[in-house]
This record gives C-alpha cells, structure tokens and sequence, in this order.
C-alpha cells in the first residue's frame, strides 16, 4: 500500500468512528419548558430550588431575606410535602439552595448570601442533613440543628451572590456573582478546615457576559427582573452525576455540558446551551432533578409556577 493512502473501506470506517465521537459529544437537546404546578403560598419568595436525594418526587426551596428559616419540601405538582426549621440558622437574605452527597449522606446546602448593597460582611453557607421523606409532615415541622456553617467572604471585596453550586468530590462550593461585569466566579472550601480558620472565597474566573442572553434594548427600558436586568445570574446547580451545569437568569435557562471530570471552570466559561426562555417574572431557582435529564425552576412571587425542562427524546 501506498505511504500515505487509506482504502476505502479504512476510509469509511475512520468517518465513522469520527461521526461516532462527534455525535456522543454533543450537547443534549431540551423540550420546552411545561409548567407542573404551582408553589403553595407560603413560599412567597422562591429563591432557591434543590432535588431530594432521598426521594426523586420532592424539591427543597426556601424563602428569600427576612424570611423564617425554613426549608420547604414541596413536589413539582405543588405538594407541600413538609417544613424543615435549622436551628443555628438566621435568613437574612437566603438566595440558593443545593442538595449533594458526602459521606454516604445526603445534605442541603443553604447560601445566606445576598447582598444589594455589597456591604454584608456576615453572608455564611448553613449545611443540614437532609431529612427522610418520611420524617417530614404537611402539619407540623421537623426540627434540624446546622451540622457546620461557613463563614463567606471574597479576597476582592463583597459581592451580591444568588447562585452557589456544590462539587462534594472535590470538596468545594461554587458562588457566582451577580451584579459585577463579568461575572466573577468563586469556591470555599466545603469542609471546614481543621484550624478552624475559613480562607476568603476565591476568583477562579471571569464568567463572561456573552454566555448569559443580554437584554435588548426594548428591554433595557424596563425596569423589571425580566427587563434590564434579565441576563443578572441568580441560581446554579451541579448535576449529581457530574455531566453538566445549570444558570438560570432571570430571562434564561443555560446549561454547560462538561467533559470527563474537566475543572467546573473549563465546563462554565465555554459558550452554553441556551434553552426556551422559562417566561417566569422574577426566576430564581434551578436544579437538576434527580435523574440529571430533567430541570426544574422556580420564581418569586405569590402563587408563581414551577417549570420544567426534558431531555428530549
């Protein structure tokens, strides 16, 4: 054979390993986001959203600043499952919830990290065992005490933070702020450290303003979530089996597919896939569902909906 040449049938054969590759590495595709039910009125101000680890029907959400602090369990139909209470916890403006496993136990994560006015020097992550679905009741609620708290502050100053994601193998929570242009991204350490001395979050990277929809100019005029400020992140979350992430904007709906245990990093500053606007008022909550191929959102608002996004088949 010629130096060089390829039979045909060699030929064929490499496109099809190249088609092969090329087709297992593309992103999945989403339907439409459906509406599945409606948030009971006790949660007023959905901004946080995290699947159970106990049970694939239930979601944890929470109410934002001011709130009591309670978790609430609800199903995607609107079920209020049940009311958990931490103790050793305050709401002063909780803004994310995530779910994750350490240990062969499953934890929320609670992000008390709001901050309009970039003064807070007390935002903490609060971290609580998940109850069992069973422990939980509709009429009355269940008591948790905090297992450990982080203290958060940031090497460059405060930030305005609503979407914290948590990477339990590597031992790191994810925050990314808000209001700055770009974005900036940070972790903390999951664990605390043996010293007890908690280190300053970190900027790991500039999370650009392309891969989030900007507002066109009609809706720069408007001066509602949905308007001016639609491409302002508030919430993030890490698929339990480590394939992608999600952001949700107030106006969209992005996920990063990520490759083979790559640094979240590489995974989030790659363009996203953009999926169907969720067409909430004031979105603030995302997550994976329990079998990584769903999304679900919520929003702020008395009565607001809860939407979901399929993997399509």
């Amino acid at each position: 054979m010629v130096s060089g040449f390829r039979s045909p049938s060699s030929f064929l054969g490499l496109l099809s390993c190249v088609f092969l590759l090329t087709a297992c590495a593309q992103p999945a595709a989403y339907d439409a986001p459906q509406r599945t039910g409606t948030m009971p009125l006790a949660m007023r101000e959905s901004s946080g959203i995290a699947a159970s680890h106990h049970d694939p029907r239930v979601l944890w959400t929470h109410n934002d600043s001011g709130g009591q602090p309670v978790l609430y369990a609800v199903e995607p139909g609107g079920a209020r499952r049940g009311d958990l209470r931490l103790t050793g916890a305050t709401n002063r403006d909780w803004e994310d919830i995530a779910s994750f496993e350490l240990d062969g136990r499953s934890w929320l994560l609670v992000a008390d990290t709001g901050d309009n006015t970039g003064l807070r020097n007390d935002c903490a992550l609060y971290i609580v065992a998940e109850p069992e679905t069973a422990d939980l009741s509709p009429v009355h609620e269940t008591i948790a005490t905090v297992a450990w708290k982080i203290p958060v502050r940031y090497l460059d100053g405060p930030r305005d933070v609503e979407a914290v994601a948590v990477d339990a193998r590597a031992g790191l929570v994810y925050l990314l702020a808000k209001r700055t242009s770009p974005h900036g991204l940070y972790t903390l350490p999951l664990r605390l450290p043996a010293d007890g001395v908690v280190p300053a979050a970190m900027p790991v990277a500039q999370f650009p303003n392309a891969s989030i929809p900007q507002p066109t100019s009609g809706q720069r005029m408007l001066p509602i979530p949905s308007g001016r400020f639609r491409a302002q992140p508030t919430g993030m979350d890490f698929a339990s089996d480590g394939s992608a992430a999600v952001i949700v904007s107030y106006g969209d709906v992005m996920v990063f597919p990520r490759k083979d245990n790559e640094p979240w990093k590489d995974a989030l500053l790659r363009p996203p896939v953009v999926l169907a606007p969720h067409g909430l008022a004031q979105a603030e909550g995302v997550c994976f569902g329990a079998d990584n191929r769903t999304i679900y959102v919520s929003s702020e608002g008395p009565g607001s909906g809860i939407m979901r996004y399929r993997v399509a088949k």
